[in-house]
């Protein structure tokens, strides 16, 4: 079956990162015709312009709708892509040169209806963007599950860099209503009806993600929040790890409790990781961003532990 591609990028005021990211894709080097669809999620700051910017280079389209939030304006674009394979971006990642080459090479090779790809920092990113980065990729961290074909099982989709075949979205209807965990969601209801996923590493995108502590605070409650919600929708799912960041962080305020009051070992302990943390990033991405992914990975480890806490023994019924 010869593949054609459909690019979905849901955007909500975010024209600046809509034009890198097309400006991207306007690069690539793969070599058949492919169409992109800029579904705009009732902005205010509207992408029109930039759009227009990129007609004459690309295949696009684009849409306006009212605000229904993401994962519907997602299902939006699938619905009238007109392609057979559509792929999903987040609006604020860039997409390396040979990004839709290696898709269409490893889908050739291995056809699987649903295909997720990781996510790496560029080098014009930001100090805290980088260990933002470093915090959600790392082995320390996350287990490195978020991207290495080593680290994982079947792979679990992430909404910023997935693909999925026209035959699939149909089948699942795509997206769910949930606000956070809706990618998961989508994974869990793809492999109930038995369609497979892979990782395809080598179709990485350049992922800004969120700009300042605070939003990534927010973020990562969000995806502690909905953990619980996607253990009780599908029991046989739960793992014993889903609780790991929760367990850090009531740990770390025990350990801190215990030092005061003259108990040290188990503050030692957090030393320790929190210093082997340093060391590895800091080989990796250099001293400032080395400091800064201490602070980015306790504020992941916090918003993820207190948004599963909560969700999960203070949930509304």
């Amino acid at each position: 079956m010869k593949l054609n591609f459909s690019l979905i990028i849901p955007v909500y005021n975010r024209p600046k990162e809509i034009d890198e990211l097309l400006s991207s894709l306007s690069k690539q080097t793969f070599s058949e015709a492919f169409e992109v669809l800029i579904i705009e999620d009732g902005s205010s700051e509207k992408s029109v312009l930039i759009v227009e910017k990129y007609q004459s280079q690309l295949n696009l389209k684009y849409f306006f709708k009212e605000n229904t939030g993401a994962g519907a304006s997602r299902n939006f674009g699938m619905q009238i892509a007109s392609g057979n394979y559509f792929i999903v971006l987040d609006s604020d990642v860039i997409v390396p040169e040979q990004y839709l080459s290696e898709v269409s090479k490893t889908l050739e090779a291995n056809y699987t209806d649903a295909f997720g790809g990781p996510d790496a920092a560029h080098k014009n990113f930001t100090v805290l963007q980088k260990a933002i980065n470093y915090s959600m990729t790392s082995v320390l961290t996350t287990g490195g599950i978020r991207g290495k074909k080593k680290a994982v099982g079947k792979f679990q989709l992430r909404s910023f860099n997935f693909g999925i075949s026209k035959t699939a979205f149909h089948k699942t209807q795509g997206f769910s209503k949930m606000k956070n965990g809706e990618d998961i969601d989508l994974t869990f209801r793809l492999w109930e009806n038995n369609f497979e996923t892979q990782l395809i590493d080598t179709a990485f995108v350049y992922h800004k993600r969120r700009s300042t502590i605070k939003q990534f605070y927010k973020q990562t409650f969000g995806f502690g929040t909905a953990r619980p919600i996607l253990n009780r929708k599908y029991p046989n799912t739960g793992k014993i790890t889903y609780w790991f960041p929760s367990v850090f962080i009531v740990g770390l305020t025990i350990s801190i409790l215990l030092a005061i009051w003259g108990y040290l070992t188990l503050f030692s302990c957090y030393y320790l990781y929190f210093l082997a943390l340093f060391f590895d990033s800091f080989i990796k991405n250099g001293l400032r961003v080395g400091f800064l992914s201490i602070i980015t990975s306790l504020t992941q480890f916090l918003g993820y532990g207190l948004g599963f806490l909560k969700s999960q023994f203070f949930r509304k019924k």
